[in-house]
């Protein structure tokens, strides 16, 4: 019980860091380091960053032995796992990130009062929704790679990572923030009034959730295929080896 204390903590206050971190980050770039909104050597400054920054937040999840600020990685995590766990995952851990997020965005904004609206949705529903869906699918499905492949080098394993999640925010910047994390966009949402409205729920929640399972399934078809291909490959090595 007390282990699932310290991760709700470490998720609420995780989830708080986080939305805290992307305007700390323009912050230092637009209004200390003086670049524009479309300069491009600001935009790689950002980026650069932001790369740094999920360096921080893996460590930070090591050292909370699981701790983490987006629901959807824990919802992977959560489906391929027990029951109990997928209980406590889906009604409370998420539950904690997406309040440590709303709590996070009140106090920017009393701190720095109209520094702005978080993602916004620049597309019909229907195009956000494959948009955010794409986005997630690409991550989940490279992060259970990694978790599966990389087991030996963390700095390979976030760098890659990294890499990947500033590439497909860049993809989906434009249109829908390329936000895949639900809980960061509901902080920003609830601020606004818009988090019950139908384009958050469809676009930011369910399009995510359902990209979430989908690449799950896919990677679980795919890994059973591989150990049915190298167990038959091993047989068949063996037989000849019989036969010689």
């Amino acid at each position: 019980m007390a282990g699932g204390w310290r991760l709700l903590a470490a998720d609420f206050v995780l989830s708080l860091m986080w939305v805290w971190s992307s305007v700390v980050n323009k912050m230092i770039v637009h209004n200390i380091l003086g670049y524009s909104a479309h300069d491009v050597k600001g935009e790689i400054v950002r980026y650069s960053f932001s790369i740094l920054n999920m360096f921080f937040f893996a460590i930070m999840a090591k050292v909370t032995k699981g701790g983490a600020y987006n629901p959807l990685t824990l919802l992977s995590a959560a489906i391929s796992g027990d029951f109990s766990n997928f209980l406590f995952t889906l009604g409370a851990r998420i539950p904690a990130q997406v309040v440590g997020s709303v709590y996070g965005v009140k106090l920017i904004l009393d701190v720095f009062p109209g520094i702005g609206r978080g993602p916004r949705l620049n597309v019909d529903i229907a195009q956000g929704a494959l948009t955010e869906g794409f986005l997630t699918f690409a991550i989940v499905f490279i992060s259970l790679s990694l978790a599966k492949k990389v087991t030996d080098s963390f700095f390979m394993k976030t760098w890659i990572s990294s890499l990947s999640k500033v590439t497909l925010h860049m993809l989906g910047s434009d249109l829908t923030g390329g936000c895949m994390n639900p809980a960061s966009v509901m902080g920003w949402a609830f601020a606004n009034g818009e988090h019950i409205t139908k384009e958050h729920l469809i676009v930011y929640w369910l399009a995510p959730i359902q990209a979430t399972m989908a690449a799950v399934w896919v990677f679980g078809i795919l890994s059973q295929s591989r150990k049915e291909e190298t167990k038959a490959d091993k047989e068949n090595g063996a037989s000849k080896l019989k036969s010689s």
